[in-house]
């Protein structure tokens, strides 16, 4: 079957419900740009729709040579980088409204459970988990074959580069820090890597073993994402970790200490500029994400390292609470 009527499948099958108000790729409406465009029109007559959404095959990839598109890139690129930045902004937002509830305490948490009393509560939970794993993985191989697409019939690597734009814009679907956080929440209720999978994404795990600690998700095609879980900075698997703006994780002890601020005013406090200590993004400390769910998995499968990181911090924040008001006491004194 084609990409095209499975994405349309998914669309309006047994999860249509759910995504009522959910942005989608228009990826039929995206594929009659591509047939439209004069560059096509004017090729040699092979019709690229005719050929399989995944083939590789090299016969009709260079029906047009062009750096630029006039009849299709504007309308093409825009559009999709509508799209991707809708689904980018809904999925974090069901994400936190999800995880808000989880994590939440007193009259809040009490009331999500009343709201919940004659229902499967971990059921219920898991099942929005994996909708939601499938909305993303989905849209997201839309934007990738899409772009393969527009690659093939204009023989440029434009789409491919389009990749680092919605990075940068930070719309990159499978790169979003929710995601991760979600991957948690789903091992976090399922208890184990052996999950039930979702119809577009096979299987989150987690593998702490060694030296490299990484969270994984494969999707239905087989393709397989890794996400490492060491803290750039210390090299250490993450502890109370942050996602910077950029997507970065980092220990929260570390981001502090790399922006110069206190670890109990938090990443948070930055100033403005504060660039990322990897890619060195200016401006991404404005909105980090607490990563909650990851400490939750992390904590309950890395007992003594996670105890061992907690006497550290506490000892380091004790630390410099102690230097900042003794710099205080001299400033006011005058000695």
């Amino acid at each position: 079957m084609k990409f095209g009527e499975t994405f349309t499948g998914f669309l309006h099958g047994d999860q249509e419900w759910f995504l009522d108000n959910c942005s989608h790729v228009e990826y039929k409406r995206l594929k009659k740009v591509l047939k439209a465009c004069r560059s096509l029109r004017d090729s040699s007559g092979i019709d690229p729709e005719e050929s399989n959404d995944g083939n590789e095959s090299t016969g009709s990839e260079q029906l047009c040579q062009c750096d630029i598109c006039a009849a299709c890139d504007q309308k093409f690129f825009d559009e999709l980088s509508k799209e991707a930045a809708d689904i980018a902004g809904c999925f974090s937002s069901r994400v936190r409204r999800l995880l808000h509830f989880h994590i939440s305490n007193g009259f809040q948490r009490y009331m999500w459970r009343l709201s919940h009393c004659f229902s499967d509560d971990q059921k219920t939970s898991a099942q929005e988990v994996r909708m939601l794993l499938d909305y993303v993985t989905m849209n997201a191989t839309a934007i990738r074959k899409i772009l393969k697409k527009y690659d093939k019939v204009h023989g440029s690597v434009n789409g491919r580069n389009f990749k680092m734009v919605m990075r940068t814009k930070r719309i990159e679907l499978l790169q979003s820090p929710w995601l991760i956080e979600l991957g948690a929440f789903y091992l976090n209720c399922a208890g184990t890597d052996a999950g039930e999978p979702g119809a577009f994404f096979r299987k989150f795990s987690c593998d702490l073993s060694d030296s490299q600690p990484v969270m994984t998700m494969v999707l239905f095609d087989s393709i397989t994402y890794e996400y490492s879980l060491s803290c750039p900075i210390c090299l250490d698997t993450v502890f109370n970790s942050y996602a910077l703006g950029c997507g970065h994780l980092f220990c929260k002890s570390c981001v502090c200490a790399a922006a110069s601020v206190l670890i109990c005013d938090g990443p948070k406090s930055a100033p403005r500029g504060a660039k990322c200590p990897v890619c060195r993004e200016v401006g991404a400390y404005r909105d980090p994400v607490h990563m909650l769910e990851l400490d939750h998995l992390l904590r309950s499968r890395c007992k003594d390292y996670w105890k061992e990181r907690l006497r550290e911090e506490r000892a380091e924040m004790l630390k410099q609470a102690k230097q900042y008001w003794e710099k205080q006491t001299i400033t006011a004194l005058g000695y």
